[in-house]
C-alpha cells in the first residue's frame, strides 16, 4: 500500500501549531484535551500526516489565543513544480 505524502502547505500549518503551543509551554496532551482528541492526533496534526479541517483550526487558533491568520502567512497560493 502506497503512502500519501503530506502536502507543504499541511506540514507548514502543523509546524505553526507546534510553535504556538510550545511558546504558550502547553503540552500536546493539554492541548488535546482542550480539543476533545488524543495527543496522537494534535502530533498527527503538528508533523502534516492530518489535514487539519478549516473549524478545527478555529478552535486550536482560539485555544492558543493566536489569529487564525498566523497559520496561514507565507503560504504561496501556487504549488512551485
Amino acid at each position: 500500500m502506497q503512502t500519501k505524502n503530506p502536502h507543504s502547505n499541511d506540514i507548514l500549518i502543523g509546524k505553526r501549531i507546534r510553535l504556538r503551543r510550545e511558546m504558550l509551554k502547553m503540552s500536546q496532551k493539554q492541548l488535546g484535551h482542550r480539543l476533545g482528541i488524543t495527543f496522537q492526533q494534535v502530533q498527527k496534526y503538528e508533523k502534516g500526516l492530518n489535514r487539519v479541517g478549516a473549524g478545527r483550526l478555529q478552535e486550536i487558533a482560539d485555544i492558543l489565543d493566536i489569529s487564525i491568520f498566523f497559520f496561514y502567512a507565507d503560504i504561496s497560493t501556487k504549488e512551485h513544480i
